[in-house]
């Protein structure tokens, strides 16, 4: 199965592979570089390898996994191994990570003598449905998410669901706040299966990551910069992100997982959709409660508002200083740069904390 992510296309199973041999061939790259994380190198490389059958020289260049290292100074480091390893501008990065290694190898690759080629093999499910898809990539400023990077399309990403098997249950659960975001933003139908998790297989979810992907990427093909549609994307992100970056930050607070973070941010959202665009309030109840079955609550109280509202004026899709949310009138129906009241906010988190 092929689906086209603005200009990079996204191969799936042993397609992905064969058409990566295709791709080394016509290309032939002076050097192959595989970016890989401490847990990818463990878990994912040998089964890689094993699928790469190439003449290329290949080097491995590790990095610590974890967001705490999605930072320039990562990308320093990597940029002196390229050096070293004398990597030139036909040299290739392959991505083998969860968004993490997905996002900072972009960005990497990006920016290496102004630019050499990449390729997205991403091994968490949070990466495959949203990470490595769209070609943004960038890295975080001390706490703040994303606020260094550029939107640059790989080469191509090869979606192998094998490489879940090697998830923790919380990263699996983290790759499915963002399935479920698509479902909200994108169509009800796709939200009633994500959310029947009991009858889901193995098969089953195949399919929920090809048609996420497959969500993503018809949106990202429509607008590539972000400049209207795309905003979607980060439905829940903001409030999200703010929470997320706060934890970070705070050494009395446990790191959350992305999706973790996420799954909260839309609660909130969606309540601030009942309130400004009249999102129907059994729907509300519906995406509370199913996301309160399938994530654990985040504890946070009145104490922490200020401190995580203060982190929303560094959101990506504010401008004119002005902190724009994306809203939902209904499943599929988006209202985009809303503009949202304090005292609507501080409600939204007390609705997230009682409910």
């Amino acid at each position: 199965m092929t689906v086209l992510a603005s200009q990079a296309a996204i191969f799936y199973a042993e397609k992905g592979y064969s058409k990566l041999m295709d791709f080394l061939t016509e290309n032939n790259p002076s050097t192959v570089f595989i970016l890989v994380d401490s847990n990818t190198h463990e878990q994912c490389l040998t089964y890689f390898l094993q699928k790469l059958e190439t003449t290329a020289s290949i080097e491995v260049i590790e990095m610590e996994a974890g967001e705490e290292h999605k930072n320039i100074e990562t990308c320093s480091g990597i940029w002196s191994s390229l050096s070293e390893l004398e990597a030139d501008r036909k040299s290739l990065i392959i991505n083998l990570g969860g968004g993490v290694v997905t996002d900072l190898g972009g960005f990497v690759a990006s920016t290496f003598k102004r630019g050499i080629s990449y390729i997205n093999v991403p091994t968490s499910l949070l990466a495959m449905v949203d990470a490595s898809v769209g070609g943004k990539c960038g890295v975080d400023l001390g706490n703040l998410k994303n606020q260094i990077g550029v939107i640059n399309q790989p080469e191509m990403v090869l979606i192998d669901s094998h490489y879940l098997s090697t998830l923790p249950a919380n990263e699996m659960r983290s790759g499915l706040a963002e399935i479920l975001k698509h479902g909200l933003i994108a169509s009800e139908t796709y939200w009633n299966k994500a959310t029947n998790l009991e009858a889901l297989t193995l098969e089953d979810l195949d399919g929920l990551i090809l048609e996420s992907i497959q969500i993503k990427s018809k949106i990202v093909t429509e607008d590539p910069t972000e400049q209207g549609i795309r905003k979607t994307l980060n439905y829940g992100h903001s409030l999200g992100h703010a929470i997320e970056s706060y934890f970070l930050a705070n050494p009395n607070k446990v790191n959350l997982l992305h999706g973790e973070a996420v799954a909260a941010g839309m609660i909130m959202a969606t309540f601030l959709s009942n309130k400004i665009c009249n999102f129907p309030i059994d729907k509300l109840e519906n995406v509370t409660k199913s996301i309160n079955s399938i994530f654990s609550k985040i504890d946070f109280d009145e104490n922490d508002y200020k401190n995580i509202l203060d982190l929303l004026k560094f959101d990506k899709k504010n401008s004119h200083g002005n902190i724009n949310f994306v809203l939902l009138y209904d499943f599929g129906k988006p209202k985009m740069d809303v503009v949202v009241p304090n005292e609507l906010l501080i409600k939204a988190l007390d609705y997230y904390r009682k409910n």
